[in-house]
């Protein structure tokens, strides 16, 4: 029975937790093993789980990581823990997602890969794989990542250090522990991302860029708008804007949306979803804020009420927000950020220039003036291109294709 063995931030919760569950359900009902080793936090899992490290491990590593710029460089005996962990498991595809998040050794890790002589896939959601320290550069304009590392400008962001810049030395350590692995094949989850990691140091790895799905099933157009309005006090004339992110940091653009609602008119209500306790409070008048909720039937019941989803992300490589809303019939304004422009189309919403208020303005406008059409456009696009289903297929597929090919004809 082959066996797949992921390892990941996180199990069954936040994006690529999600993901890393679904690709072991499609395994399994292959016939497969699977197994998920974690490094924060999980929800309940159909797969074998193992959690790396405790939250003093984490503790120690975050203090490594604020004071001495170490991201993934502590952790050691977790990580070794871990190794025993796969030797026990015997898997056939090791499968990499996320491994910033304050809980492994990656010099470790791919010390042991190398030897182990498995097939490796990694996923990449964001750059941290190949800068030295961020894991996106867009915002500060950084190009550094292409030739060598230095004097960071985002060294107080995450993964955030409060004193040394070892950006240089990371981005040496990186290359040294990344490019050692004679049997990796690279998956990003855009067409974005992949421009970007043939200017890389893993330019000679292939890369076989797959995109993110979403469940149909669920962001699905639910008819709730009524109910929508009614709890969260919307007067049943406006229009709904909504914003939807995990963090609402800088880069997430909470800030556009405060210039959104100086310019739409009073009529246009506007929610975001995910803000802090703490941002909800400092909200202007007309902007309801909302917590997080892992609730998926409400976040789609609040999708399919919005007359548009604003996504003013100025750093992103393929945002679900984008795919769900759309999914639950909602056309989406978005800035050309990242792999946005790879997911709206004609007829599902509008791509618009960084910062663009006026520009996002008169879009959501129109949209908001439209006629419904736009809604089954939204859907049976997401259907179509979307569907995790077919894409953890292709995932599975890429597993097959990797056991069948003779180790000595990996690049």
């Amino acid at each position: 029975m082959p066996t797949l063995f992921q390892i990941n931030s996180f199990c069954n919760t936040g994006s690529t937790g999600r993901i890393a569950e679904a690709l072991g359900q499609t395994v399994m009902k292959h016939g497969w093993q699977s197994f998920i080793a974690y490094g924060r936090t999980a929800n309940p899992s159909q797969s074998y789980t193992y959690k790396i490290g405790n939250k003093w491990n984490m503790m120690w590593h975050g203090l490594q990581t604020r004071l001495f710029d170490k991201q993934g460089l502590a952790s050691q005996r977790a990580t070794k823990e871990l190794i025993k962990v796969i030797r026990s498991a015997e898997p056939d595809i090791i499968h990499l997602h996320n491994l910033h998040g304050y809980y492994l050794n990656y010099p470790l890790l791919f010390k042991f890969l190398k030897d182990f002589e498995r097939p490796v896939v990694w996923t990449l959601h964001d750059c941290w794989s190949f800068t030295g320290h961020c894991p996106y550069f867009e915002f500060a304009k950084c190009e550094k990542w292409k030739a060598r590392c230095g004097s960071c400008p985002t060294k107080h962001d995450y993964p955030a250090s409060l004193w040394k810049d070892r950006s240089t030395e990371n981005f040496q350590d990186k290359k040294a522990a990344f490019t050692q692995l004679d049997n990796l094949t690279l998956v990003p989850v855009s067409d974005w991302l992949a421009t970007y990691l043939k200017m890389s140091f893993l330019n000679k790895y292939p890369i076989h860029r797959i995109h993110n799905g979403i469940d149909v099933s669920m962001f699905n157009v639910k008819n709730k708008r009524k109910e929508i309005h009614a709890r969260y006090k919307i007067p049943d004339e406006n229009h709904l804007i909504i914003g939807v992110a995990g963090i609402w940091d800088k880069r997430k653009g909470l800030a556009d949306f405060i210039k959104l609602r100086k310019a739409l008119p009073p009529e246009y209500s506007i929610m975001l979803v995910g803000v802090s306790k703490k941002q909800i409070r400092m909200l202007p008048d007309g902007i309801m804020g909302i917590q997080r909720t892992e609730m998926v039937e409400e976040l789609a019941e609040i999708y399919s009420a919005a007359d548009v989803l604003f996504n003013p992300t100025w750093e992103d490589t393929f945002p679900t927000v984008n795919l769900e809303a759309m999914g639950c019939g909602t056309p989406v304004v978005a800035y050309r950020t990242g792999g946005c422009v790879e997911q709206i189309v004609e007829g599902t919403g509008y791509i618009v220039e960084q910062g663009n208020i006026e520009d996002a303005q008169n879009h959501i406008v129109k949209l908001c003036n439209s006629d419904n059409s736009d809604s089954a456009c939204c859907r049976d696009w997401i259907v179509k291109k979307f569907r995790q289903e077919d894409r953890y297929d292709e995932y599975f597929k890429l597993y097959e294709s990797l056991l069948q090919k003779p180790q000595s004809l990996f690049p």
